[in-house]
């Protein structure tokens, strides 16, 4: 039986990695058993993305300021946001740093709001929450994860192409890595989990409940 956490309780976590490693899955199924807050900082970069296509603005930044001030959570679950076109911008918009400072503020703010909040990305545990309970950080080989994502895309477009998919991921995450600002890295103290290893999402849950359990216990000593 996993820890519960109690109502007094402030626990933090920070879920890090590339491209369909499995880490929004783990995120949020951990979120659901523990009862903790849950958002996807990639969600937040394909919603930016999304707008500035749509209303092709001259000042980015206003624009987006306004945006993410009244921005409501339930507004991320648009399904179009997962498009090649607004996956492709937000990669591009992520290497700048004053839209990753109002993506930062709002994340920050999500943060400070709830006391047991799981937040996703790829530079949570290194920038967002750098004091955070536990850091996860997913790996995952590429074929493995490219056809993860394949399988994915697959369901609203038939005539999509794994070969496409995989070429499309290795470079979201060469940029990721690379990018001067907040790029994609592994933070010292890290837990990986690497779900290439895991026979399924079971397991998965299973080894980042061990670790959640154990931090808590050391934690709060229930």
């Amino acid at each position: 039986e996993n820890l519960k956490l109690k109502k007094n309780h402030k626990f933090i976590i920070a879920a890090d990695g590339s491209a369909a490693s499995g880490k929004t899955t783990g995120a949020k199924k951990i979120s659901k058993k523990y009862g903790l807050y849950f958002l996807s900082s990639g969600l937040l970069y394909r919603y930016a993305s999304a707008q500035l296509l749509k209303h092709k603005t001259k000042n980015k930044i206003k624009f987006l300021t306004k945006c993410f001030k009244n921005l409501k959570l339930k507004q991320l679950n648009d399904k179009s946001l997962h498009s090649p076109e607004i996956s492709a911008y937000a990669s591009i918009i992520a290497k700048e740093k004053k839209i990753r400072n109002i993506l930062k503020i709002f994340q920050k703010k999500f943060a400070n709001k709830y006391s047991k909040v799981c937040i996703e990305g790829r530079d949570i545990g290194t920038v967002i929450l750098p004091n955070a309970d536990i850091k996860f950080f997913f790996k995952c080989n590429l074929d493995v994860s490219s056809k993860r994502r394949f399988k994915e895309l697959k369901k609203n477009n038939k005539n999509i192409k794994l070969t496409e998919v995989k070429k499309a991921m290795r470079i979201r995450d060469n940029l990721d890595k690379k990018r001067k600002n907040s790029p994609l890295i592994q933070s010292k103290n890290a837990v990986v989990v690497r779900t290439d290893r895991l026979n399924n999402i079971k397991d998965m849950v299973s080894y980042m409940s061990k670790v959640i359990d154990k931090k808590v216990k050391d934690k709060y000593g229930s």
